[in-house]
């Protein structure tokens, strides 16, 4: 059983989400230079400023903490204390003057995510979940809703073309099962699991900031997130994730993983 995490911690990663949420917003649906990163994918001056307005405030209160984070590396990673960051998840989406994007925020615990926050800047959302306590959206409890089986599930997925050799079969399996397909979202789409309004986000290519800082807020929610073989998440992952409101659904789509 994962340990609680420590409210103090929640209060940090409050004030993380405070600062980074000003930045995004003086950038979004304005003029901004777009520069793509080796793997191709779109990066701003909006995702650069805004971690580093989350590690200016870790160097000064948790300086002996380990950080990963998309923009600018890792450090000290084998740290009892890990802050997993994304400052922007879904810069596609920020870029296009779509406000479903967030910036992620996870502290790892020996490896396990203890604590997360999924803060969208520009609707004022943001959801927070810890290993210990419930789940919340802007303070207000937020809990899955109960789905049986795949047949009653909407199910998301960010894009088809994300899903890599072999693995697009999986994602047609589950499409094909659910009552309703829904498409882009980025970590957006996994708040909805943690509000009762989605049930089932299938992904794979995942890196670790953009999967540690959703299951603690699902989990913490009533919900169920692991890789595609049902193991829980952790920094040692294979970036493959399922995540499901309802255990039944989850099985049931295990089940299909594994044929």
């Amino acid at each position: 059983m994962t340990d609680a995490c420590p409210p103090e911690f929640i209060d940090i990663a409050h004030r993380l989400a405070d600062a980074s949420g000003p930045v995004i917003r003086g950038y979004f649906r304005q003029p901004i230079r777009v520069d793509g990163k080796t793997d191709a994918s779109p990066v701003t001056a909006a995702d650069r400023e805004a971690e580093q307005a989350i590690r200016a405030i870790l160097a000064e209160t948790r300086p002996g903490d380990g950080i990963i984070g998309e923009e600018f590396g890792n450090t000290d990673t084998d740290a009892e204390y890990v802050w997993v960051i994304d400052p922007i998840d879904g810069t596609k989406s920020f870029i296009s003057g779509r406000p479903i994007f967030g910036t992620l925020i996870a502290l790892v615990r020996d490896g396990i995510p203890i604590l997360g926050v999924i803060d969208q800047p520009v609707n004022g959302e943001r959801w927070v979940g810890a290993a210990g306590s419930g789940a919340s959206c802007n303070d207000d409890p937020v809990q899955v809703r109960a789905c049986p089986s795949l047949a009653d599930a909407i199910a998301g997925t960010t894009a088809p073309e994300l899903f890599g050799p072999g693995q697009i079969e999986a994602w047609r399996s589950v499409a094909d099962g659910a009552k309703h397909v829904v498409y882009g979202g980025d970590c957006y789409t996994y708040a909805q699991i943690a509000s009762g309004f989605v049930d089932v986000v299938l992904e794979a290519g995942l890196q670790t900031y953009d999967f540690c800082a959703l299951a603690p807020v699902i989990e913490a929610a009533g919900g169920i997130v692991t890789d595609w073989h049902g193991k829980p998440v952790s920094l040692s992952s294979d970036g493959t994730i399922l995540a499901c409101g309802d255990r039944r659904t989850h099985a049931e789509i295990l089940t299909l993983l594994d044929g």
